[in-house]
């Protein structure tokens, strides 16, 4: 019985007639070479104008080289998390050497254009990113959008950067369907929470590489009288509370003593902040670059570690390597002590659990 996943595909065929690598076939299509690994492969059908170019260069129709410009969902491929609508643009990424598809979602800084769209459970790919090329990083850092534009521009490779607070980035990283988790529980009373938390929900076999340490705090409007923690502690009766699991939400609860429910959840640090400068909120917790960003009053509370936890099987993976040659950079640590709040000096450090 033949195995039709084995079948070299069109374009690597005619193009080993022609006794060109895929790098030559790259220059003469207009195309990147990762296009035409990923075409070949069959993890990528091109869009129209790609498809053009790789026949023209291989003197052929685009019909002989690809018999449909779609490709159905099947076993290679699954969704990270359930799509909230029938069609969906998403990207797609590599993770534990299978190939996930996730929902577009508008992201802290990204400019990434979607890899497809998803109508009826049928795949229209559209995209020039290799799955194998893309980082996929859950976490709550604001600044994840320059940190994702540096990683582009340093390494080549993509990071997609999901909005997600600890608690639930570490879940999403032990299903496997995300390379790094981000958290910050880590305290200088407690600097091992980080460490902890992870070995908690994951076990060993991990590592923490640090991102920066930040201050969190309280937002308030920038003409609120109160001016003390404790005086907001007592005083603030309505709260933006962020979900059941995150960092900003324990600092909220350890202040208040006593944990309070709120029908309204926040799903970010940002969103903090949007609460209190709209009016719906009196304060919130959040970190100091979103409130200072805002214009608001910041309380400082803590100086918290943020560490991106990542499997150690994976400390080699060129991607990875390429997030911890960034972190180590001068350039990037120089940028990062400028964000208010932020502190590089121990950033790019791994600790193992």
């Amino acid at each position: 019985m033949s195995d039709l996943k084995s079948s070299p595909h069109p374009v690597a065929l005619r193009r080993k007639a022609r006794e060109w690598s895929q790098d030559e076939l790259a220059t003469q299509s207009g195309i990147p070479r990762s296009s035409v690994s990923a075409i070949e492969a069959g993890r990528l059908t091109p869009s129209v104008t790609a498809a053009l170019a790789v026949a023209k260069a291989l003197e052929c129709s685009v019909e002989e080289l690809f018999s449909s410009g779609v490709s159905k969902r099947g076993e290679d491929s699954a969704w990270a998390w359930e799509p909230r609508f029938d069609a969906n643009r998403y990207w797609e990424a590599e993770v534990g050497g299978k190939k996930w598809l996730y929902p577009v979602e508008t992201l802290p800084g990204s400019a990434w254009a979607h890899d497809g769209i998803c109508r009826d459970k049928v795949l229209h790919e559209r995209g020039d990113w290799d799955a194998a090329q893309t980082l996929v990083l859950a976490g709550c850092d604001p600044a994840a959008g320059l940190l994702a534009a540096e990683y582009a521009a340093a390494s080549g490779f993509r990071l997609l950067t999901f909005s997600r607070g600890g608690g639930t980035a570490l879940e999403l990283l032990k299903r496997g369907v995300v390379h790094v988790a981000a958290l910050h529980r880590s305290t200088v009373e407690k600097p091992d929470r980080n460490a902890e938390t992870a070995r908690e929900k994951l076990g060993g076999g991990y590592r923490l590489l640090r991102s920066a340490d930040w201050q969190e705090g309280i937002v308030l409007p920038s003409d609120a009288p109160t001016r003390s923690v404790s005086a907001c502690a007592k005083n603030v009766r309505q709260w933006a509370m962020r979900e059941q699991g995150s960092a900003a939400r324990e600092c909220l609860d350890d202040l208040l003593d006593k944990p309070r429910d709120s029908k309204r959840v926040m799903l970010s640090h940002q969103a903090v902040v949007e609460a209190v400068r709209g009016g719906w909120a009196e304060a919130g917790v959040c970190v100091r670059l979103c409130a200072e960003d805002a214009g608001l009053r910041f309380l400082p509370v803590r100086d918290e570690s943020l560490d991106l936890c990542f499997p150690a099987a994976m400390e080699r993976d060129p991607r990875v390597q390429a997030l911890i040659r960034l972190l180590r950079s001068r350039a990037h640590r120089r940028l990062i002590d400028e964000l208010p709040g932020y502190d590089a000096s121990h950033t790019g450090e791994m600790l193992s659990i």
